[in-house]
């Protein structure tokens, strides 16, 4: 899809929703730690340390949800539980790095434009 289509209600809704996944402020560190590695939760929470259980469990699930995670329970005494990411979420690393490309080739031209526009 072209972005001269995005105006149309029906294109917009399905990158509204990717946005929405990664576009918070979670998502793409717990998918970049999976990109690793196949993790246990408190790994996660070691490896993102800023982030709380709560929502280290709500951000699993919803990229769960979406399919972008795949959550594994092994049966023992504690339950074994590994997370990691799906071909799909796989999928989603090459856009993801382009942005990140994007986002450090441009932070000083961005850094200069808000200096610009804050001291007008």
């Amino acid at each position: 899809m072209s972005l001269s289509n995005t105006h149309v209600p029906e294109a917009c809704k399905p990158i509204r929703q990717v946005l929405e996944r990664v576009g918070d402020k979670w998502s793409l560190l717990v998918i970049y730690q999976l990109s690793q590695r196949k993790l246990r939760f408190n790994e996660l929470r070691r490896a993102i340390p800023q982030i709380s259980q709560r929502m280290l469990t709500y951000s699993l699930r919803e990229l769960e949800r979406d399919g972008l995670v795949l959550r594994t329970v092994t049966p023992s005494v504690p339950p074994r539980v590994d997370y990691e990411l799906t071909a799909l979420g796989a999928t989603l690393l090459v856009p993801v790095q382009g942005l990140v490309d994007w986002a450090v080739g441009h932070q000083a031209e961005m850094e200069a434009a808000r200096s610009r526009f804050d001291g007008s």
